[in-house]
């Protein structure tokens, strides 16, 4: 039998990690559910900066922050992400004293599944919903050496997908900040093995998908069926990679919607 986690939990238990792996801009102590939020790789809370206003206050948006980036530049990503999603999990626990969700895009959609195996085979209730944005199952994984090539092909690849504008790629100053944990977060995921085998999980799955997006098309976000035995669905929205930053209010009302129920 799975252990509950306690209800006697308050955020104030999880202050370490919300100044490091946890952002709570707008802290809603009565919401009844909480989202955890997980950006792209090189990606950084700011991603989902439109979402707050946007959410119900029922649901209380937390940004998870990966090392390498904001005020944690100085800090090391680890080697592999099994490791990142053992520490992401010690950061996420003290916050599961109320019902909660998962959103990942691209490569913060194979952390989030990762993070909710891990959190259930450690005894903690599953998540109210588990939504999967741009990314392929794990059956598929892509792989890839791009965090071998140098910076100009790695500035080619992130402007291909859209989510950094080009003209500040072109400034050496941001370069330099970006750069290293866009290059390591693609070591990670470009190295990542996932096991195909794994069961099913015991949350509902939802893949959001941009219609022309070129990671991942219609097919192979149907292949994420294989992952939950508790309802599955695919909603596709206008745009390519970054969908949700080109429109954010209608993917914010699906999301909020699906919470819904």
């Amino acid at each position: 039998m799975r252990a509950e986690p306690s209800r006697h939990l308050a955020p104030a238990a999880a202050t370490a990690a919300a100044g490091r792996w946890i952002r709570r801009p707008q802290p809603r102590p009565a919401a009844r559910l909480r989202l955890f939020c997980l950006p792209h790789a090189g990606g950084t809370p700011a991603l989902f900066k439109h979402w707050p206003p946007l959410l119900p206050d029922w649901i209380e948006p937390l940004m998870v922050c990966l090392p390498g980036r904001e005020n944690r530049l100085d800090e090391p990503l680890p080697e592999d992400i099994p490791t990142l999603v053992g520490q992401l999990a010690g950061a996420v626990r003290p916050w599961l004293d109320r019902p909660w969700a998962l959103f990942g895009h691209s490569m913060g959609g194979a952390l989030a599944h990762e993070l909710t195996q891990t959190l259930i085979d450690q005894g903690q209730r599953a998540p109210e919903q588990l939504v999967i944005s741009a990314r392929e199952p794990p059956q598929c994984h892509h792989g890839g050496d791009l965090h071998r090539h140098d910076d100009d092909t790695l500035c080619a690849a992130l402007t291909a997908l859209g989510g950094t504008p080009p003209e500040l790629l072109a400034l050496p100053e941001i370069r330099a900040i970006v750069l290293p944990a866009v290059r390591q977060d693609y070591r990670l995921i470009e190295t990542y093995r996932p096991d195909p085998e794994r069961p099913p999980l015991p949350c509902p799955l939802t893949v959001f998908r941009g219609r022309d997006d070129p990671d991942l098309d219609a097919e192979e976000a149907d292949a994420w069926s294989r992952w939950t035995d508790a309802g599955f669905r695919v909603e596709t929205f206008p745009g390519g990679h970054f969908y949700l930053s080109d429109a954010p209010g209608p993917v914010v009302a699906r999301l909020s919607a699906l919470l819904a129920q």
